[in-house]
């Protein structure tokens, strides 16, 4: 797990300096200039920040925003490439326009050398590739940000691919997250449009997500897991693994031959039933969500490979979902509802289902989800398209100041990702018709007298931990009332932008008022005629008035570049 830490603690050492201005620079580049005033981030890095040029480009400017937020980040590299491609997933975090712009990004990445690779097998297995396996290609197969694939073959002959990590991309994430850390600390204090997301919260998510995609034995894991709840299913290959020749910056795998699920004209040609692979696909992403809660994050074409018999084959499991038993649920009771035309229930399903980032209007919420079901729930099922309802919804959430949780996000854009790639075989797929089976194995497994008795059970334990430790914790509670020490503490939000803003105007009434006594102190001088002279001038009244000078125009060039004359 990444550790962020404060970037004043550490932020005046050479790497953190030089990269936080690489990235003002490519900010001003693509004209997000205003946004940097606004975080007032020149009182942090006043270093070099005044010969940035802040004039984008005039072919740049005339981009739409989302375009050029994504150049942005497809120029600062791995960590804001990834962090675009979390972005794309939270409908509640930016606008619509800006999603579909963020879900282009690519890491695709000029690859490391073979002297590193060879490094990387020295480190991690103490032999050179060459004395593994039997073949090895130097070439890579594949290259992103990061880490790299090549080809190899076992002993007995087995054909594997071995994932490589990109040297010194760990230190390159640790830097970067901790500037991010510290640009999300500014908005929260200065953007109040921002403040309900909570910024901080997001990059500390996204240094999880980082640090689980960057370890290759948590992906080992991954597969592992995987495999074992599919044992036994012939509807599914899952690429087999060698842990034994795996570690944190290698994985070593099947290297599994099959067509990408996007390549429709060349199935067809080689007489794959393509109506049968987007019913087996859709089944498999149900039963990943629905009954085990542990699911591919991203099936996107590229990651579905078809195999002989029209069995199907998921590859990278770095990003992975996992839903609890209570959301499986919960979100099985919205969906249910909705079809239902239930609107009280669906009120009370999302409010279950969500976070509130604010004040929220009950009756409002329920009045355009009504709106919702009324546009969706009276048109044949073989209309309706999963993605588009809970895009729909999502929106909806949002302007409500509601949130998902996380998880859920991720659900939702695997649900929409496998439909658009299972309507692309199969035009008259219905994920939603597919989907009811398995809500209605939830609902019914909820039913079950075992799991009854075990709720009631679980339930009971709690009221009587909660009752055996009640007077333990009003006991503590009137100790601290009868010695003085109970306290309340209130957070203020939104007064450091004002101290700020105040220490700044205290500054420059001080500095006029120097530079005032500066201009007398020196007229004095001048007009007592004091010694030494310069052509019968006083040169110390001279340098007062140069001095005097050089500090009016400092002074009025911080108020313009400010912006506020």
């Amino acid at each position: 797990m990444f550790s962020i830490r404060k970037l004043g603690a550490i932020g005046r050492t050479y790497r953190h300096l030089n990269r936080y201005h690489r990235i003002l620079r490519v900010l001003f580049k693509y004209g997000f200039s205003d946004v940097v005033e606004r975080l007032h981030i020149d009182q942090y890095l006043e270093s070099g920040l005044k010969m940035i040029n802040r004039k984008p480009r005039e072919q740049l400017s005339r981009l739409s925003s989302p375009e050029r937020l994504r150049l942005v980040f497809e120029e600062l590299g791995p960590t804001f490439i990834k962090l675009g491609q979390l972005l794309s997933t939270r409908p509640d975090l930016i606008p619509a326009d800006f999603l579909g712009e963020l879900s282009k990004l690519q890491d695709d990445i000029p690859p490391f050398s073979g002297e590193e690779v060879r490094a990387i097998f020295e480190e991690e297995l103490g032999r050179a590739p060459e004395e593994i396996f039997p073949t090895f290609d130097v070439e890579p197969l594949a290259a992103a940000s990061i880490g790299q694939v090549h080809q190899a073959t076992l002993d007995d002959g087995t054909a594997v691919v071995i994932k490589l990590q990109r040297p010194g991309i760990e230190n390159i994430i640790a830097v970067d997250l901790e500037i991010l850390a510290h640009i999300a600390e500014l908005m929260e204090q200065y953007l109040e449009e921002v403040q309900g997301h909570q910024p901080m919260a997001i990059v500390h998510e996204f240094a999880r997500s980082l640090s689980r995609e960057i370890d290759f034995s948590i992906e080992l894991a991954n597969i592992q897991r995987f495999s074992q709840q599919f044992e036994g299913n012939s509807d599914i290959h899952v690429p087999e693994v060698y842990p034994e020749l795996s570690t944190e910056r290698l994985l070593v795998m099947e290297h599994v031959q099959g067509i990408k699920a996007s390549q429709v004209d060349t199935l067809r040609e080689q007489g794959y039933d393509l109506t049968l692979i987007a019913k087996r696909g859709a089944d498999l992403v149900m039963e990943q969500i629905f009954v085990h809660g542990f699911f591919h994050a991203d099936p996107h074409p590229g990651n579905i490979f078809i195999l002989p018999d029209n069995v199907i084959c998921f590859l990278d499991f770095g990003q992975m979902g996992r839903l609890s038993l209570r959301d499986r649920e919960d979100f099985t009771d919205l969906v249910l509802d909705l079809v239902a035309g239930n609107e009280q229930k669906v009120v009370t399903g999302v409010l279950k289902l969500t976070v509130q980032l604010g004040e929220v209007d009950r009756d409002g919420l329920g009045q355009d989800l009504g709106n919702l079901m009324d546009l969706y729930l009276y048109r044949p099922l073989g209309e309706l398209e999963a993605g588009k309802i809970l895009q729909d919804l999502l929106d909806l959430v949002s302007r409500h100041k509601l949130s998902f949780k996380p998880s859920l996000y991720l659900m939702m854009k695997a649900l929409s990702t496998v439909e658009g790639v299972g309507l692309m075989l199969d035009p008259k797929l219905e994920l939603i018709r597919q989907a009811k089976p398995f809500m209605r194995r939830i609902r019914l497994e909820r039913m079950r007298p075992g799991r009854i008795a075990e709720e009631i059970s679980n339930t009971g334990s709690s009221y009587l931990n909660l009752f055996r430790e009640l007077p333990d914790d009003l006991h503590t509670i009137l100790q601290q009332l009868r010695k003085g020490r109970m306290r309340l503490e209130f957070e203020h939000r939104g007064l450091k932008a004002l101290g700020v803003t105040l220490d700044r105007v205290s500054n420059r009434i001080s500095f006029a008022i120097v530079l005032a006594a500066l201009i007398v102190g020196s007229s004095l001088i001048i007009l007592s005629d004091i010694p030494p002279r310069w052509h019968s001038i006083p040169v110390i009244g001279l340098l007062g008035f140069l001095v005097a000078g050089i500090m009016g125009f400092w002074l009025l060039l911080s108020i313009i570049r400010h912006g506020r004359l």
